[in-house]
């Protein structure tokens, strides 16, 4: 530490940006007259080293490209219509979202055979796909992969494909591709010497795209001499015998199969310089750095000063305004710290009301939960039975309050919640016919209908149309309108058949109650309950509103 103590005392930081100045230009003073001997070779070095970074930031931007499509197809692939297994609405949707694009979907079974193709209309007859090899390779490693550039049967163009293997079936692949020239238009000779070419080359050798003088078309062969030294990530390629006093670049794309190369003459300038200018020059830089150096620590120390300003004043729990300086770095920082402010404070506000929300949820739960179990204590007749019928309409509120934590409580769709429900009878799943356009419920509306949901199920499956295998239930929900009522309402219905005969029970149970009282009194509807011969049936009408997330 004394030694740095030494070297690095405590100074202003424009002592040391002077002395850094001095410490740059005086070294360059000295050392000139031999970097000027050297100059040629560096020049050649930098150009052989920009040529490789050419070469690196072109794959760069095809890398973007194709990741951009992988990200498509993870997107695409996991869309509820593919899920579904509805194709035309996954064909129109994909459509859409593709409409402004160059690029197009193809779905595909283990075969190859192409299921849809949005090129074409859905349902036009479509054939196998073009590159079946590349669909093979694709779904034996099990990994997203680029085609070689090939000949479409759908466009009759020049494309290529990048494929993602799933394990579902019928599409067992999806694809997007595109036109090589459309790629062709991201393959840019800007920022690079006049007279230079650039192209991508796909794992067989052949051109997938590429622009400038050398004017190659798609699927042409590269050069067979030149592929086998693109051995490395990246580096340049130089023999006078195939490429006379031009140089070559290339760059593996990560994660592909594919090749980016840069190619064009070498221009040489000469060197001229001599000791006075070397002198005057050397001077001269050395005192326009001193003065610079002095100038920009006058900016930087006030500066610095500033934004220490605003953070001593954010320490103190103050929502600070950015200060306004020349250094642009610096008003970032300001920026930031000023951000940081509001956000901090927001976030404040924000768990007071998280905590708020969690003690009135909370509150709400446990209200629930003790009236369900006043309710069921007074009709069970041994701590057995009571522990079953509160595990099992815990099991169904649970089931309500892991939809809406899912979904942060923004609200849940209603087919969501019935179908979550009725997983807790998968024997009887088939036996029930649900039906009814479906939308997001609220939060509470989630709660309540998966109560009597769940109550309505479990009473089937005891005593209804559920208990036999010959029942049937049949669920559904519609608008209604009433004349006296202008608000929207909807009506659901629970209807059995096919079950035991019905008995109208001789007192009302615990079920009873949440099926009829509780869903009525939620919704501020009205619940009606028939115990026909045939089976029971159950209504439940109410206002859209009360059931509705806005």
């Amino acid at each position: 530490m004394k030694i740095v103590a030494l070297f690095f005392p405590k100074a202003s930081i424009g002592t040391y940006l002077v002395a850094m100045a001095v410490a740059i230009a005086l070294p360059i003073f000295a050392f000139v007259t031999l970097l000027l001997l050297q100059l040629e070779d560096n020049q050649r070095s930098t150009l052989r080293r920009e040529t490789a970074q050419d070469a690196l930031a072109l794959s760069r931007i095809i890398d973007r490209q194709l990741q951009d499509m992988a990200t498509t197809l993870r997107l695409l692939s996991s869309s509820p219509e593919l899920e579904n297994g509805n194709l035309a609405a996954f064909h129109q949707r994909t459509e859409t979202a593709l409409r402004d694009n160059t690029l197009y979907v193809i779905a595909v079974d283990r075969s190859g055979q192409q299921l849809l193709n949005t090129r074409r209309a859905f349902g036009t007859p479509l054939g196998e796909i073009a590159n079946t090899a590349a669909l093979q390779s694709a779904m034996t490693s099990g990994r997203i992969e680029a085609s070689d550039v090939f000949r479409g049967r759908t466009s009759g163009d020049w494309v290529y494909n990048v494929t993602l293997p799933r394990k579902n079936d019928p599409v067992a692949a999806l694809i997007i591709t595109q036109d090589a020239k459309d790629l062709g238009k991201l393959v840019t000779t800007e920022g690079l010497a006049p007279g230079w070419s650039a192209a991508v080359i796909d794992q067989s050798g052949h051109v997938v795209a590429a622009t400038g003088p050398a004017n190659l078309e798609p699927g042409t062969p590269f050069d067979p001499r030149i592929l086998p030294a693109f051995t490395a990530s990246r580096g340049v390629f130089q023999d006078e015998t195939i490429l006379p006093h031009m140089l070559l670049g290339y760059a593996r794309i990560p994660g592909w199969s594919w090749k980016t190369v840069i190619w064009g003459p070498i221009a040489q300038a000469s060197i001229l310089s001599t000791w006075r200018f070397l002198i005057i020059g050397g001077v001269a830089l050395v005192l326009v750095a001193v003065l610079g150096a002095y100038a920009v620590a006058r900016q930087v120390r006030t500066t610095i000063r500033d934004i220490a300003e605003m953070a001593n004043r954010m320490g103190e729990g103050h929502i600070v305004s950015p200060v306004e300086t020349s250094v642009i770095e610096a008003n970032q920082v300001a920026i930031a710290l000023s951000n940081a402010s509001f956000d901090r404070s927001q976030t404040e506000d924000r768990l007071r009301f998280v905590m708020h929300e969690l003690v009135h949820r909370t509150k709400n739960l446990l209200t629930l939960a003790q009236a369900m179990m006043r309710q069921l204590a007074k009709q069970a007749d041994s701590v057995e039975t009571f522990q079953a019928a509160v595990a099992d309409r815990l099991d169904g509120l649970v089931r309500s309050i892991e939809l809406l934590t899912s979904e942060q409580w923004g609200g849940v769709s209603l087919r969501r919640v019935v179908d979550i429900h009725l997983q807790a009878f998968p024997q009887s799943r088939e036996q029930i016919d649900i039906t009814g356009d479906d939308f997001v419920l609220k939060p509470d509306a989630v709660q309540n209908l998966g109560l009597a949901l769940h109550e309505l199920a479990t009473n089937s499956v005891k005593y209804g149309a559920l208990s036999v295998p010959q029942g049937r239930v049949r669920f559904e929900w519609h608008d209604v309108k009433e004349e006296d009522k202008p608000d929207a309402l909807l009506r659901f219905t629970w209807e059995e058949r096919g079950g035991p005969p019905v008995v109208e029970p001789s007192r009302s149970g615990f079920g009873t109650t949440v099926i009829k009282a509780h869903a009525a009194s939620a919704f501020r509807g009205t619940v009606q309950v028939d115990f026909l011969p045939e089976g029971l049936r159950w209504v439940l009408t109410a206002q859209r509103a009360m059931l509705e997330r806005d």
